[in-house]
């Protein structure tokens, strides 16, 4: 293999506008990958990002940190639901497999024992983009996960099944449509409550961190809900990328499942996403215990929609005598 002079250099402040950009102009990078939003986490997670620089260029970056569960761990990135080596294109074929052993040298010089690599899933790429997957077969990584997303292809989308359109044409009588930020309280009540009554289980985010990434990124991060009778009591929150609008909390109340308004939230958000030119809606994942256990009704929900599946790939890279 012809090698080729990359430099890794570790990520401080000073590099902060040149990460920006590379994420800007990258052909797999999202908000999810950029300082301003990882930075929200403060100092929850041990820093270990870098930038790949060749002679005197950023040709990509690599958010990461330690694993707070596993000091010998390095995660790209646990703060994030994917990461990867984000770059504009030149990372490519024989060149990732260069940026992807040097990332290994780098970390294991570190005295880390383990990389997990999350894969920035097809769907959420500008271009075709999965070098780093087959770089990762060369470094003998092993896949150590696989969960299952449901997406919706916006340019060839297929009729929605006829339950769902079934009940779409009852609840669009019943429900009003809002996107007004100004409800995110009330949204938040009711996708907390939905979470826990559901699944016992907590969002991600808390509130004020979830309205400090809406005022950083209004353009990516935003809620559509619908009203009964002037309260609300069905809405999602999504996270958008270029080529792909992600479905990131959904909620409803009990009412709300009785008429099924959630479909009319999906209906009118899959619609705004395809008028906007997004390639994607993804309804995300149905998976639980890290991927071995997939939930088939909730995908199946999802699917009605005319989604498929789509694979977010987890691999992890052993250094040395680890084992």
């Amino acid at each position: 293999m012809n090698r080729v002079s990359l430099q890794i250099v570790p990520y401080s402040q000073a590099h902060e506008m040149a990460w920006e950009q590379c994420c800007a102009e990258a052909v797999n990078g999202t908000f999810l990958h950029t300082c301003r939003f990882l930075s929200y986490h403060g100092d929850r997670f041990k820093d270990a990002s870098v930038l790949m620089v060749d002679a005197g260029k950023v040709r990509g970056v690599f958010p990461a940190a330690q694993s707070p569960a596993d000091p010998g761990l390095v995660v790209s990135h646990p703060g994030s639901t994917f990461g990867g080596v984000v770059h504009q294109g030149w990372l490519n074929g024989a060149r990732m497999l260069e940026a992807l052993a040097a990332l290994s040298d780098h970390y294991q010089n570190l005295g880390y024992q383990r990389l997990l690599y999350k894969a920035v899933p097809h769907i959420f790429t500008r271009k075709p983009a999965q070098d780093d997957l087959y770089a990762l077969f060369r470094l003998g990584a092993q896949r150590v996960r696989c969960d299952l997303s449901c997406a919706l292809d916006l340019i060839h989308r297929p009729p929605m099944s006829g339950r769902r359109q079934r009940e779409l044409k009852k609840t669009q009588k019943l429900v009003t449509m809002s996107s007004d930020p100004g409800l995110l309280d009330d949204l938040w009540a009711v996708i907390t409550h939905n979470l826990a009554r559901k699944h016992n289980a907590r969002p991600v985010h808390s509130l004020p961190e979830l309205v400090l990434l809406m005022g950083r990124f209004p353009g990516q991060i935003f809620i559509r809900c619908a009203l009964m009778a002037g309260r609300v009591e069905a809405g999602i929150i999504l996270f958008n990328g270029p080529s792909a609008w992600h479905l990131q909390y959904v909620g409803a109340s009990e009412s709300a499942y009785e008429v099924s308004a959630l479909d009319a939230v999906f209906d009118a958000a899959i619609t705004e996403a395809q008028l906007a030119g997004a390639r994607y809606f993804d309804f995300g994942i149905s998976n639980e215990e890290d991927g071995r256990v997939l939930n088939d009704g909730l995908y199946r929900f999802k699917s009605g929609f005319g989604g498929g599946g789509v694979a977010h790939e987890f691999y992890e890279i052993r250094f040395g005598n680890a084992s």
